[in-house]
């Protein structure tokens, strides 16, 4: 069986040192990202919210305006839901209070439609429950 590096020490950190490079710079963006919460694509989406809201703006208008922000900075692949995006925003408040001043307040707002369609859904609907046996007649009677 073949080594997987080759064996020449040249060659090896010519393979080895771009992938440390790599890892340092993503270490060191994490980094920078943590020293500045506003950088952060939640941070920013944080900021469009709280500043909203704080300047008497409805929840709808100050949600869609950060969601959209959100979407378009995050350099996921993936699209971010509305639910993730919810959970950028509360904790870009959470860990750094003082630059959102009094923004706490409307955090309760991202979370009520998704909590009334979770009540909304685990709720029976009368045609999931089991019909009850007419009177006099027993379930095994045949």
């Amino acid at each position: 069986m073949a080594p997987l590096l080759p064996r020449s020490p040249f060659i090896r950190l010519g393979v080895l040192l771009p992938l440390a490079l790599l890892t340092c710079g993503a270490l060191a963006m994490t980094a920078a990202q943590a020293a500045d919460p506003a950088g952060t694509p939640g941070g920013k989406g944080a900021q469009v919210y709280c500043f909203m809201r704080s300047a008497g703006n409805s929840h709808d208008v100050s949600w869609a305006a950060a969601y959209a922000l959100i979407k378009r900075q995050s350099a996921s692949m993936f699209k971010t839901s509305p639910e993730h995006a919810a959970v950028m925003i509360t904790e870009a408040v959470v860990q750094n209070p003082g630059s959102y001043p009094d923004c706490g307040k409307y955090l309760g707002s991202l979370y009520e439609k998704t909590a009334a369609r979770d009540a909304a859904a685990a709720a029976p609907t009368p045609s999931s429950t089991p019909a009850k046996p007419a009177s006099g007649s027993s379930r095994y009677s045949y």
